[in-house]
């Protein structure tokens, strides 16, 4: 890629009010049938155009054709029972109720390749694609079959790994995992997680990315941050072998977190997705508050690596201010180029 800190964000941006409630995660659609997939669609472009006015220079569909960042993915596959629920702790940090893994899964058709296809129509500028990895995917429900947090993962790697060659095929430039549960399961992360995320991304030639973040900006997420003390530190143990991975680019929380900034140098020689915006806040950062971020990392990480970047995803925001922060990103970002060029 030849644009200088090229800027993205790292996962949804809001839905519209009359596609779903906004400010809601896992939110019913208020459309059905045609209509659904006319709003879908609809809903695609608007945040392709906020991305664009912001100066977001690698695009995505926002996630306005998914409820959910994993379960809308889960709900195209067999083997998972919808109606049979169990409550589960998510990461160790709230209970949900889950589906129920009741047989082996399997992908009987693609899940997001026509949305990807419909995205890259609507743009020449790189575009960039999100799928839950399969260690946030097994956090996320109940296994009645396979009996094994790491063989049921196995099993959702080469379901993902099915899913990105298409997407690829389909245009897509780069494809992103999504893993926060790296940042709690530190053992099987090492043990098997990473492995099992490079088989995902097995044979791809586009670039690939994880993106391991605190969570979205919701109760008990930021209840949870709330315990782990003066210093996140969390990546320290998941980094040191994602260097020698082969995942491309690592996505990681940065403003107004407590990460000290230097574990970035556990990954150097990788590209990173600075996290520059806050998503568990409705203030908006000022264009200076992100260059100061970027300044911060660019200690850590090769100018020409650099991806500013959102900390996660913004579906819970209201429009209003993810489209103020996506611009202060894009300004943030434009203030670094000058001061390089200088």
């Amino acid at each position: 890629m030849n644009i200088l800190l090229p800027t993205s964000t790292a996962g949804s941006l809001p839905k519209p009010s009359w596609l779903a409630q906004s400010e809601t995660l896992w939110s019913p659609w208020k459309l059905e049938g045609e209509e659904l997939v006319e709003g879908k669609q609809d809903a695609l472009r608007l945040s392709l155009d906020d991305q664009r006015q912001a100066g977001i220079d690698i695009v995505s569909d926002g996630e306005q054709t998914r409820q959910h960042f994993v379960t809308t993915f889960i709900e195209h596959l067999s083997g998972v029972d919808f109606e049979t629920r169990k409550t589960v702790r998510i990461r160790d940090r709230y209970d949900a109720s889950v589906p129920t893994v009741v047989g082996a899964v399997e992908r009987r058709k693609p899940v997001f390749v026509e949305d990807a296809k419909f995205l890259r129509q609507q743009t020449n500028q790189p575009i960039k694609w999100a799928l839950p990895g399969p260690m946030t995917m097994i956090d996320t429900l109940y296994d009645a079959h396979y009996k094994s947090r790491e063989k049921l993962a196995w099993g959702f790697a080469k379901i993902l790994n099915q899913e990105a060659r298409e997407l690829e095929a389909a245009g897509v430039d780069i494809i992103q995992f999504d893993e926060p549960a790296f940042n709690v399961f530190f053992d099987e992360v090492n043990e098997w997680g990473i492995a099992t995320l490079e088989k995902a991304a097995e044979g791809l030639k586009c670039e690939t990315a994880v993106h391991i973040c605190y969570g979205y900006g919701i109760k008990a997420n930021t209840d949870w941050k709330k315990t782990l003390g003066s210093e996140w530190r969390q990546y320290e143990r998941a980094f040191p072998k994602l260097k020698g991975s082969s995942i491309d680019i690592i996505s990681l929380e940065c403003q107004n977190s407590r990460v000290p900034m230097d574990l970035i140098e556990l990954i150097r020689g990788k590209k990173v997705m600075v996290g520059a915006i806050d998503v568990a806040s409705d203030i908006i950062e000022t264009p200076e508050q992100v260059a100061d971020t970027l300044r911060k990392a660019l200690q850590f990480v090769d100018v020409d690596k650099l991806y500013p970047s959102t900390n996660c995803g913004m579906a819970p925001l209201s429009r209003r201010v993810a489209k103020g922060k996506l611009a202060a990103l894009g300004a943030g970002a434009a203030i670094i180029r000058r001061e390089l060029s200088a």
